[in-house]
C-alpha cells in the first residue's frame, strides 16, 4: 500500500501575468492564498497554469521561485510533461533540481503512442529522479486514455505516486482500485467529478476551482476523506454553479477572469487562448459581483 503524496484538494494553479511576463508578486500572493486554506500541494505550470505556452526556462524559474516562497508550508508539484520522452526526462531531472517535491506528467499528446510506449515514457521518467511522480490522463485534450494494464504495470514502481484520472467514465476508477488495489492513489481530475470518485476510494482532487475558492474545494474533500460523504456531496452541489461557469471557454480563460472579478488580478492568457466574449464576462462579473 502506497502512502498517499498528499489527501484533500491541490490547486492547479494559474500562472499570473502582467505584460506579457510571469507576475511573481502575484504568484506569491496566490499561493500564500493557498496555504491560508489549508492546502497541502499546489501544481505549478500545469494545463491551468498555461505549460503549453510557457518556455522551460520559465518553467524552472517558477518552479525554484515558488518553491523558495512556500518552504516546507506546501508542496510544489511541477507541470513537467511533454510529447516527447527525452525531453520529459531532460525538464523532470531539472525540476528536481530546482526542488520541487514532486511532477505532475502528462501523457504524450499528439503522436500519442500504444501502451508499450507509454508505459516506457513514464518507466524513463521514474528511473531519472527520485521524487515521486504522478501520472496525468486527461484524454479529452491529449486524444489518449491511459490503458489500466499500464497503471498496473506501473503501479510497483516505488516513485511513482498515484494518477490524476481526468475522467468521465466512473467506471475506470473502480477498474484501476480492482487491478491496483491501494497501490496507485488517485486524484481526480475534473471538479465536477470529485465526489464520486472520492467514494471509490479516491485520495483528492486536483483542483480548478479551488484558485477561486480553496477553502470551499478543501472543506468538500475533506469531508469525503472523513467518510462524510452526505456533507462532501452538499458541498459539491453547492460548487457546481461555479464549476459549470468555468466551462464556458477553454481552461484556463474563465477562471483567470473570475480571478480578476474577486479581486486577484492574472492578466490574461498567451495565445492561441483569446479572452472570453462579452456575454461570457458578462455572466462571470454577475455570478461573483
Amino acid at each position: 500500500m502506497k502512502k498517499p503524496f498528499f489527501t484533500g484538494a491541490c490547486t492547479a494553479l494559474v500562472t499570473p501575468f502582467l505584460n506579457g511576463q510571469v507576475n511573481y508578486p502575484m504568484m506569491q500572493i496566490l499561493l500564500q492564498r493557498q496555504i491560508d486554506a489549508g492546502l497541502e500541494a499546489a501544481v505549478i505550470c500545469g494545463t491551468t497554469g498555461e505549460s503549453a505556452t510557457l518556455s522551460d526556462a520559465e518553467k524552472l524559474e517558477l518552479f525554484a521561485r515558488c518553491k523558495e516562497f512556500v518552504g516546507d508550508r506546501m508542496k510544489i508539484i511541477a507541470g513537467a510533461g511533454s510529447n516527447a520522452t527525452e525531453h520529459t526526462v531532460e525538464l523532470s531531472i531539472a525540476a528536481q533540481r530546482e526542488g520541487v517535491d514532486g511532477l505532475l506528467v502528462v501523457s504524450p499528446y499528439y503522436n500519442k503512442g500504444t501502451s508499450e510506449g507509454l508505459f516506457r515514457h513514464y518507466l524513463s521518467i521514474a528511473h531519472a529522479v527520485s521524487i515521486p511522480v504522478i501520472l496525468y490522463n486527461v484524454p479529452s485534450r491529449t486524444g489518449v486514455d491511459i490503458p489500466v494494464s499500464v497503471y498496473k504495470r506501473l503501479c510497483p514502481i516505488p516513485n511513482i505516486a498515484g494518477v490524476k484520472e481526468a475522467t468521465t467514465d466512473i467506471n475506470k476508477i473502480l477498474q484501476i482500485r480492482y487491478e491496483c488495489e491501494d497501490n496507485l492513489p488517485i486524484w481526480c481530475g475534473n471538479d465536477d467529478m470529485t465526489v464520486p470518485v472520492m467514494s471509490l476510494g479516491g485520495k483528492g482532487v486536483i483542483s480548478v476551482v479551488s484558485n477561486l475558492l480553496p477553502q470551499e474545494v478543501q472543506a468538500m474533500a475533506i469531508a469525503a476523506l472523513d467518510g462524510d460523504f452526505d456533507t462532501a456531496a452538499e458541498l459539491q452541489c453547492r460548487l457546481y454553479s461555479v464549476t459549470r461557469l468555468l466551462q464556458c471557454q477553454v481552461n484556463p480563460v474563465p477562471v483567470k477572469a473570475a480571478m480578476k472579478c474577486i479581486g486577484y488580478d492574472c492578466g490574461g492568457c498567451r495565445l492561441p487562448l483569446t479572452e472570453l466574449n462579452e456575454e461570457e464576462a458578462r455572466k462571470l462579473k454577475d455570478y461573483f459581483s
